[in-house]
Formats: structure tokens, C-alpha cells, sequence
């Protein structure tokens, strides 16, 4: 019914979009009185439009959500891929890797994961960008893996506006936001990914950066191995974006508490 519903509602947003540019097209020229008001009205139909679209398709991925098929990957190049194309989103907001030198064997959906890491990599220049830009010395993202026990942590960290002090953790819940144009499904969407690889989910505070700015940081687990190896696909390891140019971090992400809700859990930052 969900995806029914979302598809009914996203019929109509093509024509209404192509209808707003051909207008722009065919009498932009004709107005140029009133042209800046033409434009400005034309440009929040266009607008508006495709913000129907993103809320649509967050409702029809959380729907629709499959199950998780967990594959061996190499953890570290899946990591690289999306940072790659995560990279431009926003030229002024440096994205950086911090990662070991040999390969993280880890069970997951490749899909699925990347689906995770751009997500989280969009909400941190997101956060990033409502605080403003002008107001951040050196904007920065850092996309952290490594290796504790028999787990592979990842973790996203950003030195934008923050979590909110109180019940955090609710952002994890589907429809809750601090956005004002968001859906409160992007975070739960992902919370339902990491559950599905058997993960957990943490909202913690980032690491102060140089200049003593702490900003937000989603940080979540996947398993090295399965407990039946038999029940798991193998196959190679993801090859990384060739002519991905990423710079390595050296700088620590934070550790995350070991107390907590089975699956979902937030903590306050030291």
C-alpha cells in the first residue's frame, strides 16, 4: 500500500516539472520586465518539486526495505567508493578516509551499505551546511573504519551544528527530524540497514577538531564473520573508483560506549 501510495504521488511530478522548465524556455526572453520574478517562481516550482520527489523515495525505500544479503568485502574500498562520490557534493567541506593499511574483511550488502555511507555522508554536509559555512574554520567530514574484536566499526564524524543534547536517539525513529524540509526517514532507514547485518547503531558527539569545534558523529558496527560460514556468499572484495583521490586522516574517531539497547542506542559525548 506504502509503495502504491508513493507511486501515485510521484506521477504527476515529472510532467509538473518539465511543464515549469518548457515555460522558462519559451518565455523567459518575452519577460524581461518581470523577468526576476518569473525566474525566482520558476525556480521553486522546480524546486519544491524535486523535494517531493527525495520525500517520495524515502518513503518508498523504507517500504520497501529488502533484506540484507551479507557477502566477505573488503570494508575499506566500499568505504572509498562512496567517499568518492560523496567528495563533491559540496566543494567547500573537506571529506577525508581514515583507515588501516590492510584490507577489513567484513560480512555485508554491498548495495545496502553504500546506500548507508551516502546517506550519513549527505547528512553530515547537511549538518555542516546548517550551521553555516561562514560560521566553520575548515569544514570537515572524516569516514573512519577499523577493526575491535570480532567487528568492524565504521563511523561518520562532522564538525557541523551537532546532535541535540536531548533524546537524540529518537532521530533513529521513522518521521522524526531536526529538519525543516527533512522526512525523518533517512536515519531510521539506515538503523534498519545496520540492524539487518546484525550491527548496532550509536549517536555520539565527534572528537573537538583543531580549532575545538565538536559536531556530530553516527557510528555504527558490522560483523567479520558469521557464525555459520556456510550460510554466507563469498566473493571478491569491491574494487575501489579508479582515480579516487581521497586523502587519508590521522586523526582519532570516538569510541563508542558498550552499554546500551540491544540494537539502537544513543550516548552523550565526554
Amino acid at each position: 500500500m506504502a509503495r502504491r501510495i508513493a507511486h501515485e504521488i510521484k506521477n504527476p511530478l515529472t510532467p509538473i516539472q518539465l511543464s515549469a522548465e518548457r515555460l522558462r524556455r519559451r518565455y523567459a526572453s518575452k519577460l524581461a520586465d518581470d523577468f526576476d520574478v518569473f525566474d525566482k517562481c520558476i525556480n521553486t516550482i522546480i524546486r519544491q518539486v524535486g523535494d517531493i520527489g527525495r520525500m517520495v523515495d524515502e518513503f518508498s525505500s523504507f517500504a520497501r526495505m529488502p533484506e540484507a544479503k551479507l557477502e566477505i568485502g573488503d570494508l575499506s574500498d566500499a568505504v572509498r567508493q562512496a567517499v568518492f562520490l560523496e567528495s563533491v557534493r559540496l566543494p567547500e567541506v573537506e571529506v577525508t578516509v581514515d583507515l588501516p593499511e590492510q584490507p577489513i574483511v567484513a560480512l555485508f550488502d554491498n548495495r545496502l551499505l553504500g546506500q548507508v555511507l551516502t546517506n550519513l555522508i549527505k547528512n553530515a554536509v547537511e549538518a555542516i551546511e546548517g550551521a553555516g559555512l561562514e560560521a566553520i574554520a575548515d569544514p570537515t567530514i572524516i569516514v573512519a573504519a577499523r577493526i575491535e574484536g570480532d567487528r568492524a566499526r565504521v563511523s561518520i564524524s562532522d564538525n557541523g551544528k551537532g546532535w541535540p543534547k536531548e533524546n537524540r536517539n529518537r532521530l533513529l525513529e521513522p518521521y522524526i527530524t531536526t529538519r525543516e524540509k527533512g522526512t525523518g526517514l533517512g536515519l531510521a532507514i539506515v538503523a534498519k540497514i545496520i540492524e539487518q547485518h546484525g550491527g548496532k547503531v550509536e549517536l555520539i558527539d565527534a572528537e573537538p577538531d583543531k580549532n575545538g569545534r565538536v559536531g556530530a558523529c553516527f557510528t555504527f558496527t558490522l560483523p567479520l564473520r558469521a557464525a555459520d560460514s556456510d550460510d554466507v556468499e563469498t566473493t571478491e572484495p569491491p574494487t575501489a573508483a579508479a582515480g579516487t583521490d581521497v586523502t587519508e586522516a590521522g586523526g582519532a574517531t570516538p569510541e563508542a560506549e558498550k552499554q546500551g539497547e540491544p540494537h539502537l542506542h544513543a550516548v552523550e559525548g565526554t
